[in-house]
C-alpha cells in the first residue's frame, strides 16, 4: 500500500515525536506507561530476551542497512508471484 498522508489530507501531519513533546509540555500522560506498568512489562519481555541472547540463531536472514531487507523477503513473496514495491528514499 502506498499512501501520503500529506497528499490524502492536505496537510502535514505532525512527526511523531511533535506529538509526544507536546503531549509532555501540556502533561498530557494518555500515551505514556505508568512506572508500575513499565515494571510488569519488562518481567514479560526480559526471559524472552534472555533466550535470545543465549540461543543464536542459524538460519537467521540478516541484511545490511539502508537495505530493503533480506533475501528470504523477496523470495516468501515470490512463490504467491508477489513482489515489493520499493520507494525511493524520503527527501
Amino acid at each position: 500500500m502506498i499512501f501520503n498522508y500529506d497528499d490524502a489530507a492536505g496537510e502535514h501531519a505532525p512527526e511523531a515525536y511533535e506529538t509526544l513533546l507536546l503531549d509532555v509540555m501540556e502533561g498530557d500522560a494518555t500515551l505514556f506507561m505508568r512506572a508500575d506498568q513499565v515494571e510488569a512489562a519488562w518481567k514479560v519481555i526480559m526471559p524472552i530476551l534472555d533466550a535470545w541472547e543465549a540461543r543464536v540463531p542459524t538460519d537467521f536472514p540478516n541484511y545490511s542497512p539502508n537495505s530493503w531487507g533480506p533475501e528470504d523477503a523477496e523470495a516468501l513473496i515470490a512463490r504467491d508471484g508477489h513482489a515489493w514495491i520499493n520507494l525511493p528514499p524520503n527527501k
